[in-house]
């Protein structure tokens, strides 16, 4: 039986390390803080030369960067517990990967049952690396694709995505058309596509079509729930979108 329950912090603010030890402190008698480091460097030389915890607290955002690079330099198996004054879709990532959080200003009972399901969580199955590897993941912001090195005649071309306005696939061939009105085949399917640009500025209307937002000239409401939807090129190419996107798609456009 171990005498004590060893966590280590990680938190850059005075004031917050020292209301989270006296709230440790008066929840658990067994606890023992092996340590407070306010940096991903201080934290990595710490975790160089001593044992892991039972339990790391960790704020999201310290002196020196955000916390997930300690993860990516270190291979931590300990528990962990975020402290965060995150957006609610970080949240909701720590909510699905079944690891808690703790909002600032650092509640008591929120801090206590979080101790609770660190227990439980250790009884059945531990919160190791390859959770954290998932949290990373999701929370980190997303790179998504800048430019296209397109193969063009006897060479290459350098498209920028700010200027393409939209993609459209055809038998089987994918184009790039740009807001210059050129258009050139990119070797990428939708599909990918889709999954490479930066969904706030690009849209997918429908199996056909990404298009990017200044490209939209207008948005008609149109039969049985369906949007019609004009593109700002010379064609004015119309789009249909189905009325099951159509919600999604005005509310994209609505952000």
């Amino acid at each position: 039986m171990k005498d004590s329950v060893k966590i280590l912090i990680l938190e850059d603010e005075k004031l917050n390390s020292d209301r989270v030890e006296r709230l440790l402190s008066e929840i658990r008698k067994d606890i023992e803080v092996v340590g407070v480091l306010p940096s991903i460097k201080k934290t990595v030389d710490w975790l160089a030369i001593n044992d892991l915890p039972d339990l790391i607290l960790v704020d999201v955002k310290l002196a020196d960067g955000i916390s997930f690079e300690i993860f990516n330099q270190v291979d931590i198996e300990s528990p962990v517990i975020f402290t965060t004054a995150y957006d609610e879709y970080a949240i909701k990532a720590f909510k699905f990967n079944s690891i808690d959080y703790l909002l600032k200003p650092i509640d008591k009972d929120e801090l206590a049952a979080a101790l609770l399901k660190f227990e439980r969580a250790v009884q059945n199955a531990p919160m190791g690396r390859p959770v954290i590897e998932k949290l990373i993941a999701q929370i980190q912001p997303k790179k998504y694709r800048g430019r296209f090195l397109i193969p063009h005649r006897d060479t290459y071309k350098k498209v920028d995505v700010g200027d393409i306005a939209y993609f459209h696939s055809s038998h089987n061939i994918t184009y790039a058309h740009l807001f210059a009105e050129e258009k050139l085949s990119v070797p990428h399917t939708l599909e990918s596509l889709e999954q490479e640009l930066d969904p706030e500025v690009f849209f997918r209307v429908n199996r056909q079509y990404i298009v990017h937002v200044d490209s939209i000239e207008s948005v008609q409401d149109h039969f049985n729930g369906k949007l019609r939807l004009t593109l700002r090129d010379n064609e004015k190419t119309a789009l249909m979108i189905s009325r099951i996107k159509a919600p999604v798609f005005k509310t994209w456009l609505d952000y």
